[in-house]
């Protein structure tokens, strides 16, 4: 059976009926026992009109007729509503339960869907669209999508306890039943207007939830900027703008459901006043008896709770279709990586090759514009180049977080776009400029969850560089890092990231510029680690490409590209290229002369507060 579809237009209240029916097909066995349950509460909601009625006029007026009350009447009368009672509560619980357990699966599949869509969408989607968005998407809208799955099995199985309460009403006194039906018109107009009104707030205010998500990341994200530059009073403003927007708008959303929700709740009274008007006519003329009366009357007060059921769930339907419009914008982007089945069956180092690669992130810009070399396995190979060459453009183009326009890239002569899902990973690691870490402890940061012993993860830790720093901390291997790896410094956020890497013994290793933030010699040390570092399984090498910038990383490499304009300009070691390239040349002799500069820089800084203290 396939998926309902939701009206892309329409009426809210159309389209808002278009997500009910997915809600229920996706979750229809806990749907019709929360409904089954809700017409058992109807049902039993009902039968106490009934009953009351029913003892009004063959027990409590012939008692008081007679003047006396028998020990069985009593009898009757609490086993009748005892059994009413219970019934009426397995209702109330079933319905209940049913409901919430009903919303939160599907909020909860919902969650996954967009973020295993996430995961899916290329790296370009992800650039056109603020993280804050994206946050607002997987929770607020999902959330605001399915919140109508509350109040739904109750209406839907309410219903039969409203046609009951109709049939008993008919049933009891045609004319009085008459009287208060007049009140179903009225709702249903006083649902459109409310729709119509509502659906332009209720847009307003996710979009304002997301504008406020969006904010508050970007301010979480920069705290040490906002702190250092002393930017706390201009960013509270700038969080206060949004917030008191979302904050009027939420206000306008209740406003109008403030005036709706006591109409929904009036028009049923305004019902029974009607019929008791009525009714006592009735009652003086001989038409009906008072317990007819009691009876619709208190039927009509029962019509009141199935009118607002209803009016909770098209109260809900607005903001229902404006989380949903939002969640699927998500889904049904356009994009991803397709994969096909190659497999790489290799343990040995891997071979690169790039061959007429272009690529670029605006049209007509290209980043790379024809790029072609080969890497032969276990070589370890500098990339250099300046600002904005397209170094890093060229390490997601290799780890396939996006695709060339044009060329092709090549792992043991297999192009990345012929390979299964997850084969490249299994081959390839590459280790960023900035280390992210997670809220965990530094085990888990290299693991990641995987099946790595603790002599594997020392091992790791070993060639980067940091088997000594984590085992003078006081829980070594089990340690939190905080979020982001706050308590580490940059220097060994990024030997835990390098070490997540190497644990998984990659075949090809891409550093770009990942160990920018430690000295020359931690530096030197871990790629002389790197490249001497023989797998014990299998005995191969790792062949390493390595965004490099300082003179001492480049000149460890065995062969050196410079990327110039988008295209490798020279191809060779560092000595031939200093002799042959003089761009190359300048552009290191500049890399090495700035470092200096801000190492000497460094020394008079800390010379000048030795001498302050010492005064």
């Amino acid at each position: 059976m396939p998926v309902p579809k939701v009206p892309d237009k329409g009426g809210v209240t159309r389209r808002g009926f278009g997500v009910l029916r997915v809600a229920i097909w996706e979750e229809p066995g806990i749907f019709a026992l929360s409904v089954l349950a809700a017409m058992l509460y109807g049902a039993m909601t009902v039968a106490g009109g009934w009953a009351l009625g029913w003892t009004t006029d063959h027990l409590i007026r012939p008692s008081f007729e007679r003047g006396d009350t028998t020990g069985g009447t009593i009898a009757v009368l609490i086993s009748l509503f005892m059994g009413i009672a219970i019934l009426n509560a397995i209702g109330v619980v079933g319905r209940r339960l049913g409901a919430g357990v009903m919303q939160f699966r599907l909020q909860a599949t919902y969650r996954r869907r967009v973020t295993r869509q996430y995961l899916k969408l290329p790296l370009e989607w992800h650039h056109q669209h603020s993280t804050g968005m994206l946050l607002s998407n997987a929770n607020a809208d999902v959330e605001s999508t399915w919140f109508v799955i509350a109040p739904l099995p109750m209406a839907i199985g309410v219903i039969a306890m409203l046609v009951f309460a109709t049939i008993a009403m008919f049933a009891a006194d045609v004319w009085l039943a008459l009287v208060g039906c007049l009140v179903f018109p009225l709702v249903f107009v006083a649902n459109v207007i409310f729709q119509r009104y509502l659906q332009p707030l209720a847009t307003r205010a996710q979009q304002l939830r997301a504008d406020v998500s969006e904010v508050a990341h970007e301010s979480f994200d920069g705290a040490l900027v906002v702190k250092t530059l002393g930017r706390e009073a201009a960013e509270t403003e700038r969080f206060r703008a949004p917030t008191y927007a979302l904050r009027d708008a939420n206000i306008a959303v209740n406003k109008a459901r403030g005036m709706f929700d006591p109409v929904i709740d009036g028009l049923p009274r305004l019902g029974v006043l009607a019929v008791l008007l009525v009714g006592v006519g009735r009652v003086q003329s001989g038409g009906a008896d008072a317990g007819d009366v009691v009876q619709v009357a208190f039927l009509f007060t029962l019509i009141g709770f199935p009118i607002r059921a209803l009016g909770w769930v098209l109260g809900e339907l607005p903001r229902s279709v404006v989380g949903w419009d939002r969640v699927q914008r998500v889904l049904t982007a356009e994009g991803g990586t397709e994969y096909g089945e190659a497999r790489l069956t290799s343990t040995k180092a891997a071979r690169l090759q790039v061959a007429g690669v272009r690529f670029g992130y605006l049209p007509e810009r290209d980043v790379l514009a024809g790029v072609d070399f080969m890497v032969e396995p276990g070589r370890t190979v500098a990339v250099v180049g300046p600002t904005g060459a397209g170094k890093s453009t060229m390490t997601t183009l290799l780890t396939r977080l996006v695709d060339p326009e044009q060329g092709v890239v090549k792992i043991d002569g297999i192009d990345l776009r012929d390979l299964a899902r997850d084969e490249l990973a299994g081959s390839v690691a590459l280790v960023a400029q900035t280390a992210f870490l997670f809220d965990d402890t530094i085990r888990g940061n290299i693991t990641l969850g995987g099946d790595y012993s603790d002599d594997d993860v020392w091992d790791a830790l070993r060639i980067a560089q940091g088997d000594g720093f984590v085992k003078a901390l006081h829980d070594g291997l089990d340690t939190k890092v905080g979020e982001r790896g706050t308590t580490l410094s940059g220097g060994q956020r990024q030997r835990i990231a390098l070490a997540r890497a190497l644990v998984r013994r990659p075949r090809l290793l891409i550093l770009d510029d990942a160990t920018s933030a430690v000295d020359p010699q931690v530096e030197a040390r871990i790629l002389a680690g790197l490249r001497s570092a023989v797998q014990e399984d299998s005995g191969a090498a790792t062949t390493v490409l390595v965004i490099a910038y300082r003179k001492a990383t480049i000149s460890l490499a065995d062969e050196v590209l410079f990327l110039h304009d988008g295209r490798i300009q020279a191809h060779g070691t560092h000595t031939e290229l200093q002799a042959s390239t003089p761009a190359y040349r300048d552009l290191v002799d500049a890399y090495e002369k700035d470092a200096e500069r801000r190492l000497e820089e460094a020394q008079e800084d800390t010379q000048l507060d030795e001498e302050g203290v010492s005064a």
